[in-house]
């Protein structure tokens, strides 16, 4: 059963300067201009503590001369939705992509494009980054010679009980898995270490099914969803089905950038950036599969990210290439999306989060 509509506080990572926060009413669908919540270099992906109280976000390094990109920590305040920094944790390397937190708020992981390596932090009771517990570096390539020389790992997730993190490679066609240390945020090896999708997809950006049962990744380079089984008991990935999200014969380039599965797991979405789309898919809840149901103008350009609210009533599509983040209209009954006519402008929307605040 889905919460009732609620007022948040939306932030926006950016590839700009700063980080950028507006107020919603989903019961309205009434969103005011954004206004800057934190001044930080490439701000672009952004995620919340489950207490609501703190805010990390990867800050790239890569093209500033620096040797590595860092995590920073963030203060909430809620009556603002100003930030004010806690502490920032170096990742180990010049390119972190996508940072994400543990379920039980104990620990962080980065997700280091550049050279392709994970790193985890160990969470303290007020939320700061307290240390690195682990970076591991990826080992490997793929099939495309332009984009598959060397890793990338693009996404990190923990899996629902925490047991688990997955780290998307780009660059190795491999989703990897390692298990988490409870008492320290260590990364561990894990058997079996990795699952696979076919050569030259390019794993991007993965989520798991409200149910715990299945998980989805989205391919960037192959415009394909695949869809696992997930053994929560073993840790291990078995591939059910994988489904392009593009009409039959469209031949622009184009790729994947965005995977989120609705609250109440019925549909799926999935961000084309070039066809600049999302495409909507049902889920068979017996078997995880998908079954593509329309895909829906952004009305904008290069979608990198979006974000249903908790309601699932609304979807923030952040349109990298065109400078707004645009509203959508959910339908929970059929999955459908429909135009709102809404938008918010801001520099390089990379990535949208909602926090409620009432």
């Amino acid at each position: 059963m889905m919460a009732s509509a609620q007022r948040y506080l939306v932030f926006f990572g950016t590839g700009d300067k700063a980080i950028y926060v507006s107020r919603f009413d989903a019961a309205t669908g009434a969103l005011e201009e954004p206004k800057i919540a934190a001044e930080v270099a490439r701000p672009n992906f952004l995620e919340i503590h489950p207490s609501g109280k703190t805010l990390y976000v990867c800050s790239r390094a890569d093209g500033g001369g620096a040797p590595e990109g860092v995590v920073i920590a963030y203060r909430i305040d809620r009556a603002s939705g100003n930030l004010t920094e806690l502490n920032s944790q170096p990742t180990g390397a010049p390119g972190p992509a996508h940072v994400n937190v543990s379920h039980d708020g104990k620990t962080a992981a980065a997700a280091n494009y550049t050279g392709g390596s994970t790193a985890s932090f160990r969470i303290g009771s007020d939320g700061r980054l307290v240390a690195r517990t682990s970076f591991i570096q990826h080992e490997g390539l793929s099939v495309d010679p332009r984009r598959q020389s060397e890793p990338h790992s693009h996404s990190v997730n923990f899996s629902p009980d925490d047991r688990f993190l997955i780290s998307a490679d780009l660059g190795l066609d491999k989703l990897l898995i390692y298990e988490v240390d409870p008492a320290t945020s260590a990364l561990l090896p894990h058997d079996p270490p990795f699952a696979k999708v076919a050569p030259g997809s390019g794993p991007r950006h993965f989520t798991f099914h409200p149910s715990g049962q299945f998980a989805y990744v989205v391919n960037e380079m192959a415009s394909t969803v695949t869809a696992f089984d997930w053994d929560a008991r073993r840790g291990a990935l078995q591939e059910i089905q994988t489904i392009s999200t593009i009409p039959e014969g469209y031949s622009e380039p184009t790729t994947l950038s965005e995977v989120q599965v609705h609250p109440n797991g019925r549909f799926l979405y999935a961000a084309n950036r070039g066809h600049d789309s999302i495409a909507v898919f049902s889920i068979d809840a017996s078997t995880g599969k998908l079954t593509p149901i329309e895909r829906e103008s952004v009305q904008g350009k290069v979608p990198r990210n979006f974000r249903l609210d908790p309601d699932g009533r609304w979807l923030f599509s952040a349109n990298q290439g065109s400078g707004a983040v645009v509203v959508l209209k959910v339908d929970p009954s059929t999955g459908e999306l429909s135009p709102t006519g809404k938008s918010v402008a801001m520099p390089s929307p990379m990535c949208v989060r909602f926090l409620r605040v009432d």
